[in-house]
């Protein structure tokens, strides 16, 4: 079954007559439990195509499905329920002035879920914090702990899609590979579908078994995983992108870092 789908989507911005389209006629299917990759250099749109399936975006043409629904630009409180993002920077995307455990009741006190109390010990027992993390503020965390903490507040929500851009980006190697395991352990236990945007194809490798390489807005070239650690490519921004790489996949990846 397919999880979500974009087809045809175009993201423009600018006034009229000088408007840039950073995304053009882009389209995919993610498999429900699976996780595909959105891969390329940066400004290429792939960060824009995931805002607008976020619904930070709601100016673009085409469609956004989420379980064969269409969902309309402006989305209900359901969707964000079933549909949740983890951001780049996870100092950024937490509140410098708010606790670990307000940081991830925020959102289920706006979907006024029951049992939060124990839904925030059970998120964060997930990332392998603890409820001793409860009441420490960012600045008392490391990165690999905040953006366990963000990965926490998506999760307690229950949802269905996690939306991760660039999730390992702000971290040292052998954090990123901390980071990536718990994401893959995660996904198996919770049954979990994921978009994951990355410039990096070491870390797509890690995690996908799907991706689409994307270049000036549009996807030029579709891959399986087997067929991008081969080398099998076709294109000139694949081609460029693996050679920035020094190798893929979890060789990468320090062998010690726990899952």
């Amino acid at each position: 079954m397919i999880e979500l789908e974009v087809r045809d989507l175009t993201v423009a911005f600018g006034p009229e007559r000088q408007r840039v389209r950073a995304v053009e006629d882009v389209s995919f299917a993610i498999a429900r439990g699976a996780c595909f990759g959105l891969v390329g250099e940066s400004g290429c749109g792939k960060s824009t195509v995931l805002r607008v399936i976020a619904g930070l975006n709601r100016d673009y043409g085409g469609t956004v499905s989420l379980r064969g629904t269409p969902v309309p630009p402006r989305r209900d409180k359901a969707y964000y329920k079933r549909v949740q993002m983890v951001f780049q920077d996870p100092y950024g995307s937490l509140h410098p002035g708010k606790t670990v455990y307000s940081q991830i009741m925020g959102p289920m006190l706006v979907h006024k879920l029951a049992g939060a109390e124990q839904r925030v010990d059970r998120a964060l027992e997930a990332v392998g914090l603890g409820t001793a993390f409860r009441f420490r503020y960012p600045h008392q965390l490391s990165g690999g702990q905040r953006q366990r903490v963000a990965i926490a507040r998506a999760l307690a929500l229950e949802p269905e899609v996690l939306l991760l851009d660039e999730p390992t980006s702000a971290l040292d190697v052998s954090v990123q590979a901390e980071i990536l395991n718990l994401l893959a352990d995660l996904r198996e236990r919770e049954g979990l579908t994921y978009l994951l945007v990355s410039h990096d194809l070491a870390v797509i490798a890690h995690l996908c078994e799907e991706l689409a390489v994307m270049d000036r807005g549009r996807i030029v070239e579709a891959l399986t995983r087997d067929q991008l650690v081969r080398g099998e490519t076709k294109v000139d921004s694949t081609r460029r992108l693996l050679e920035a790489s020094e190798e893929l996949g979890e060789d990468r990846l320090p062998p010690e870092a726990p899952r």
